[in-house]
């Protein structure tokens, strides 16, 4: 019996692409002051391109803005300042999110996050999503001391859990980090569609939250009839 989901969080339940953008657009409109002798598509395409999907950190992403475009009057700081306190006021859920972990939550499922990234940060983040109260635990990476795809950082939610690898489910983007991670530690991996990746070997291919609580409802009913 599945008891267990554990979600990761960029690109899962966060649509990070869609954030980015609502975020970079609104840095500068705010700094203005600053950045407006760029036009706004070349600071935002400029900056998502840097950003690699949340591959590079931000200290490295302004560095190279002020440095390629002559920025003055702020400093990559104070941009980097900027993105920390402002990106939780950007933040878009995927469709259905909430319907889908209060389906799951109705269900008596144990619900966690596994995240890589910054430990204040992603909770701002989950907190602006509204979702906070859902899960039992939120492991963050850099609180942790290890991150994904390392194998402890799974096992540590599933103790946390007081659950099983076998009795749980692991939700996330990232072929490698997420789904090939949480099965070698015997976990099923659910693969959050991505246009990024092709021929993902996962378990299960989940492309709307709104299907998820009866794939897990079906699985369930297999292992019982199993």
């Amino acid at each position: 019996m599945i008891k267990a989901v554990i979600f990761d969080l960029d690109g899962t339940l966060l649509n990070r692409d869609e954030s980015v953008k609502k975020f970079i657009d609104n840095q500068y409109e705010r700094l203005n002051k600053w950045v407006g002798h760029l036009s706004k598509e070349k600071y935002t395409t400029r900056f998502i391109e840097l950003d690699s999907r949340g591959y590079v950190w931000k200290d490295k992403v302004y560095q190279q803005l002020v440095d390629e475009f002559e920025i003055t009057g702020v400093n990559w700081e104070g941009l980097l300042q900027d993105y920390i306190s402002e990106f939780k006021n950007s933040c878009v859920p995927f469709p259905n999110l909430l319907s889908m972990l209060e389906d799951l939550r109705k269900s008596n499922l144990i619900l966690g996050i596994i995240t890589n990234g910054y430990g204040q940060f992603q909770m701002d983040n989950i907190k602006a999503l509204g979702i906070e109260k859902y899960f039992k635990t939120i492991l963050v990476s850099e609180w942790e001391g290890i991150k994904k795809p390392e194998p402890q950082i799974f096992k540590r939610a599933l103790e946390q859990l007081n659950v099983s690898a076998n009795e749980s489910i692991f939700v996330g983007d990232h072929p490698e980090n997420d789904v090939k991670a949480a099965q070698n530690v015997g976990m099923k991996g659910i693969w959050k569609k991505d246009s990024q990746w092709e021929n993902v070997k996962a378990d299960i291919i989940v492309n709307d939250f709104a299907d998820l609580p009866l794939i897990i409802k079906n699985l369930n009913k297999q292992l019982i009839e199993s």
